[in-house]
């Protein structure tokens, strides 16, 4: 089962959508790219602690918009709205704790900043919380911590956080493996378009896991998440046109998704290149072409891929210096 990678969240969400309000006329001028104006009218209502103009004028600072780039400046305002409780505020200070950026990274600040907005519902904050709780940046490791704030977020609909919860149901970590739940969070967000699920649920089909087996119903959901570039869903479809499983046997359309995912680096699926090009198998035969695809692999570890260097070497004997590029 595919692993998402777990980390914190880079992204910071300084331009999110809030309700306009009609007395100031600000959002209105910067959501038309008028930032000069909207500068004028928050610039005053940040001087009097208003939390949502703090935070604006904040990213405004940190994007240059009708202002020179300036974090100090940017940091100011952003930390008096964190200071007065704003969520998103507190959010994006957390982030830049996080990352380091415009300040020293330091975890147990970050963890600090995005606890006060998970308190108050900010689903990213919740989401990044219960990474940080898995792998124990700035607080201890701990799986129940990192379950209780994932379903938090998942609860809310979060598409990363209903697949990460899986991921741990599948695991069965801070909580009993669970293999029907894992499929459960797995749709959820595979449902909202999120490929890395949508892989997921490819291979609870394939596997039975938490489902009886069903190739075609695989195949449906490797491509989903295949058409949004998930190289491991390129290369499971590849190897269902491999196999014919789930579809009828097609070796070019096997080539086609394996190198999909090999351009990605993913070392099986150049391995399986490599093969396909062996034993000309969708492709012309080219004994120059596996080398290259089973060298990329070897340089990745590959369990198997030295050892079909060796043979295209030594059934190429005769051929002195044809794998010299």
């Amino acid at each position: 089962m595919k692993r998402n990678t777990i980390g914190i969240a880079l992204a910071i969400c300084l331009l999110a959508a809030f309700p306009v309000r009609a007395a100031d006329g600000a959002y209105e001028a910067y959501s038309q790219g008028d930032y000069a104006t909207a500068l004028r009218l928050w610039l005053p209502m940040a001087e009097r602690n208003d939390p949502e103009a703090q935070y604006r004028l904040g990213a405004m600072y940190f994007n240059g918009q009708g202002v020179a780039i300036d974090e100090a400046q940017g940091l100011k305002w952003l930390r008096k709205a964190a200071d007065q409780g704003y969520a998103n505020a507190q959010f994006s200070l957390a982030v830049r704790y996080a990352n380091g950026k415009g300040v020293t990274r330091d975890g147990a600040r970050a963890a600090s900043w995005f606890r006060k907005a998970a308190d108050q519902g900010h689903v990213k904050a919740q989401y990044n919380l219960a990474l940080i709780y898995y792998n124990g940046s700035g607080v201890p490791k701990d799986e129940g911590q990192a379950i209780a704030w994932g379903r938090k977020a998942a609860d809310q609909g979060y598409a990363k956080a209903q697949n990460n919860l899986g991921i741990m149901y599948y695991n069965g970590e801070g909580v009993p493996k669970d293999e029907k739940q894992a499929l459960s969070w797995f749709r959820k967000s595979a449902d909202q378009g999120f490929a890395s699920a949508q892989y997921n649920v490819g291979v609870a089909y394939d596997e039975g896991k938490g489902v009886p087996v069903d190739d075609v119903e695989a195949v449906v959901w490797y491509r989903k998440a295949a058409e949004q570039g998930d190289a491991g869903a390129q290369y499971s479809l590849g190897t269902m046109y491999d196999d014919g499983a789930g579809v009828p046997e097609d070796d070019a359309q096997a080539v086609t998704w394996y190198y999909a995912a090999a351009e990605q680096g993913l070392a099986d699926a150049q391995f399986a290149l490599g093969n396909m090009f062996a034993d000309g198998k969708g492709v012309a035969q080219d004994d120059v072409e596996a080398a290259v695809w089973f060298r990329k692999a070897a340089e990745q570890g590959h369990p198997d891929a030295d050892n079909n260097l060796g043979v295209l070497y030594r059934r190429n004997l005769h051929r002195p210096g044809l794998f010299i590029r």
